[in-house]
């Protein structure tokens, strides 16, 4: 018996050795585990994503929605969703390669080696962050511009003619500006001061949105028909949502996480104050009461003005330039556009495209280090730094012009810019989507009696 006893438990005693050895070591698991990146910031930027992604969606989306007439929000909703992902898609196939590697048009235009992200692995690294992650921040950055457009054609342009044009407009333009900015093409050695963004992200698409809502033209019943937020609520929380990603937005521009890095976050921060309290009083003298649009869109004024300067000016100087900002954008909305009669629906050029160009030159004037910026590099002033800021934003507006007449006239080729004027006098919810957004009130009508 002790004999089989024996027999039976050498079986279990191997397995047991077996399951206590050490586990062997190869060397793809030496590669895994000592990556050449720093996981502080890898974290950190990580987060820093997220932030973003829900600035994008759904914070734009409610932003803009909430603007919208109940007929067609839906619509707005579907527009900036819908762009996003498809700038993702695109970002992904050839944006990335085309913004950030090699090509034999550098200075313009990258190359052709990272399509579809060939070549980027777990194990490559862009300074201290996994490649993947870098991809992922800029690629959120690519996705967010193009669907700012939307809020300038909204409530009167077809769906395919949408997606056709923020395509379109997204390679011929967002692309080489990023490129030349960021990857390495000729803007980057002039030594221009947009930290975060305030001529790839917010001059181009501000200066297309004029660009398009002019070219598509004004929508039916301006004027005479009210057009006023149906829900003011919605734009709220998208205009939180918004403030709560800028700061991540701007805060990850370094790529690590630092002292610096929380600067940006402060900076932004009170550029956001700046516009808010800023928009707020000049409101409230003007029209004799503060309201909670004016509030949000001078946040939104202020955040797109301290884009470009967050890097480079102190904390007091990041209140002026959102106060300075908010005020440049209350005079664009209120006159400038009844001026020239454009019909900027949700005021995109009004507080991207005006607002960045005041945050550029803001930005040079408060990185004076007698106003407690950093200074200027390449030994300049004042004035030839400044010299340079309105040379490249000059070049930055001609771009986007140009791009976006040749993207609108592509859009055209779907079969027109505009929905049939039936389709825009009901909405587009239904007939384009074939949803609504809202059912029949509490008294059974249809909501547009409430919200028009």
């Amino acid at each position: 018996m002790s004999g089989q006893k024996t027999a039976l438990l050498l079986p279990v005693t191997a397995a047991m050795a077996a399951l206590l050895a050490p586990v062997p070591t190869f060397a793809q698991d030496s590669v895994v585990s000592a990556p050449a990146y720093g996981l502080a910031d890898t974290a950190y930027i990580a987060t820093c994503c997220l932030f973003v992604m829900l600035m994008m969606l759904p914070g734009l989306a409610l932003f803009y929605g909430g603007m919208a007439r109940s007929k067609n929000v839906l619509s707005v909703l579907t527009q900036v969703f819908a762009g996003a992902c498809l700038v993702i898609l695109l970002w992904t196939v050839i944006g990335y390669s085309l913004t950030f590697s090699v090509g034999p048009y550098q200075p313009v235009i990258g190359g052709l080696h990272k399509i579809l992200l060939h070549g980027v692995t777990p194990q490559t690294a862009v300074g201290v962050l996994p490649e993947y992650l870098y991809y992922l921040f800029m690629a959120l950055f690519a996705a967010i511009t193009p669907p700012i457009i939307v809020g300038a054609f909204a409530e009167r342009m077809r769906f395919a003619a949408v997606l056709v044009f923020l395509g379109v407009w997204f390679l011929i333009d967002y692309v080489p500006m990023a490129h030349m900015a960021w990857g390495g093409g000729w803007v980057a050695g002039w030594g221009v001061q947009d930290f975060a963004g305030g001529n790839v992200v917010h001059m181009n698409a501000g200066v297309a949105a004029l660009v398009a809502s002019i070219m598509i033209g004004r929508r039916r019943g301006l004027g005479t028909v009210v057009m006023a937020p149906h829900d003011m609520t919605m734009t709220y929380t998208g205009g939180c949502m918004l403030f709560v990603g800028w700061l991540a937005f701007c805060g990850g521009c370094d790529y690590a996480v630092s002292g610096h890095a929380i600067e940006l976050v402060v900076n932004t921060m009170l550029g956001g104050v700046g516009g808010a309290l800023g928009w707020m009083v000049m409101e409230w003298l003007h029209r004799g009461r503060p309201s909670t649009f004016g509030i949000v869109s001078g946040a939104v004024a202020g955040l797109v003005g301290i884009t470009p300067a967050c890097g480079f000016v102190s904390p007091a100087g990041s209140i002026a330039v959102g106060v300075l900002t908010s005020g440049a954008c209350i005079w664009a909305v209120d006159t400038l556009k009844l001026r020239f009669g454009y019909d900027d629906a949700f005021d995109v050029f009004g507080i991207h495209g005006v607002g960045a160009i005041v945050g550029g030159v803001l930005t040079t004037v408060f990185a004076w280090p007698v106003l407690g910026g950093v200074g200027y590099e390449h030994g300049r002033t004042l004035v030839s730094q400044m010299g340079v800021q309105v040379f490249i934003m000059g070049f930055s507006i001609v771009v986007s012009a140009v791009a976006t007449v040749i993207a609108m006239k592509v859009a055209a080729l779907t079969g027109g810019l505009r929905v049939a004027e039936d389709v825009e006098e009901t909405g587009l919810d239904l007939p384009c989507h074939g949803e609504m957004a809202y059912r029949l009130n509490a008294f059974g009508g249809d909501d547009e009696a409430l919200f028009g």
